[in-house]
């Protein structure tokens, strides 16, 4: 019967957060679609730059939401209320602080970015133009995440669904209002994006406010820098900061490799990786459970608990990585067939069917695990391990003469060492949550 209660919670925490990240393909579809009916080929390529802009800051800016949600776990398992508040404070502290330090220094920081990107020389201003706009809503969306990351921490994952779908139809809703409406033309997508973010923060506080309305909460300005606690917040962030930092330099070389093999080569890349986020979207659902999971029994000491949680994770995770397997068995083609009608995309992305069949195999174990260590507020294996995968895609990228194959061979290889090397280290973890006799 506790095992029947674990998976219920579980699934309870899961949907909800998949069904979040559902939202976010849709809504680079939704912008896709508008900038495509302006009639302008840099317009599309502006917004595909200008997006990779933003998402770097919000990659590298994860930990806001991953640090939070463990931290808050592990108070929620204490049942420490002012430690709860503690953790909620800091985190959107140190949201703002960011965000506005990105707003004053966006000239510089969109400079760097344009030349990590490279745009073409007709897009590059446009691509310009549109991460300025969206950049002074940089603040309310960092803030956002960090209450986003909170909420999860406290097992809490409708409220970010919510915040989240709203977040993106006023997005789509803001953006056709502005390019069709007001004739703001491509300008017309950034300020949607732009009102989108602050209009989502007003929800997420408001929703927020109800959530801990009435449970004893106390919010002082003073916890955020003796609330206690502050080294442990402070060296989590910047771990998880810096294992963002190598998972986006592996991403960006696997793009930047491809590249350099021609125009098709990327194309048929970029096509494949769609394999890859289909499958973490499902997967980050279950991590996200993990992590709530997690922490509250490793807050609560309760070695039982994690256990039953741990295995019921597993065996969830597990599922998932076969159902995938045996939708991609049945249906990679059809599906390369849909994203793209380029017959020599889809004859490059067919020679790539068996890294698509490995994709859930070797990555399940890192992202689940990935959830279990952030509940643990585990961060500095996590960062060792991902700084160790990282180094052996490096090596092997740089062993041979490079072809597609071997890239791709390299990648795998990087997601399958970071699920060993978690896996090894889990039980040292358990160690430290012994199982109380009954």
């Amino acid at each position: 019967m506790r095992d029947r209660s674990i998976h219920r919670r579980i699934m309870l925490l899961a949907l909800p957060a998949i069904a979040s990240n559902i939202t976010i393909p849709l809504l680079g579809l939704c912008d896709t679609a508008i900038t495509g009916h302006l009639g302008r080929t840099e317009y599309l390529a502006a917004i595909a730059a200008g997006s990779t802009m933003l998402n770097v800051i919000l990659w590298l800016c994860g930990f806001l939401r991953m640090g939070t949600t463990g931290l808050a776990a592990t108070a929620l398992g204490q049942r420490n209320r002012i430690a709860q508040s503690v953790v909620l404070l800091r985190a959107i502290a140190i949201a703002a602080i960011i965000g506005i330090g990105i707003v004053i220094c966006s000239g510089p920081v969109m400079s760097l970015l344009l030349t990590l990107i490279s745009p073409s020389a007709d897009s590059a201003p446009y691509a310009a133009e549109y991460f300025m706009i969206c950049s002074k809503g940089i603040p309310p969306l960092l803030i956002t995440l960090s209450i986003n990351g909170w909420l999860i921490g406290m097992q809490n994952t409708v409220i970010p669904m919510a915040v989240s779908i709203s977040m993106n139809v006023i997005n789509v809703a803001g953006s056709l209002i502005a390019v069709f409406l007001l004739k703001q033309g491509l300008m017309g997508v950034a300020y949607g994006t732009l009102t989108a973010n602050w209009l989502s923060l007003i929800i997420a506080i408001a929703l927020l406010a109800g959530f801990i309305r009435g449970k004893g909460f106390k919010f002082r300005t003073s916890y955020i820098l003796r609330g206690g606690g502050f080294r442990k917040f402070f060296y989590v962030s910047l771990e998880l900061f810096l294992r963002s930092t190598c998972i986006m330099a592996v991403s960006t070389a696997v793009t930047s490799c491809g590249a350099r093999m021609g125009d098709l080569t990327l194309a048929a890349n970029a096509v494949t990786m769609q394999f890859f986020f289909f499958f973490s979207y499902v997967m980050d659902g279950f991590a996200f459970a993990g992590e709530a999971l997690t922490g509250e029994s490793a807050g609560a000491a309760d070695g039982a608990t994690l256990r039953r949680s741990i295995r019921a994770l597993l065996i969830w995770s597990t599922g998932v990585a076969c159902i995938f397997l045996l939708i991609y068995l049945c249906g990679a083609r059809s599906i390369i067939n849909l994203l793209t009608d380029i017959p020599a995309v889809r004859e490059a992305c067919h020679s790539l069917l068996t890294v698509i069949l490995l994709i859930p195999v070797v990555s399940f174990a890192a992202f689940i695990l990935d959830g279990l260590f952030i509940g643990f507020t585990a961060t500095r294996r996590m960062l060792f391990t991902t700084l160790a995968a990282s180094l052996i895609f490096a090596a092997v990228i740089l062993s041979a003469p490079l072809s597609n194959m071997f890239l791709w061979t390299a990648f795998l290889l990087y997601l399958f060492s970071r699920g060993v090397g978690l896996s090894l280290q889990l039980p040292a973890l358990l160690k430290k949550y012994p199982v109380s006799p009954d």
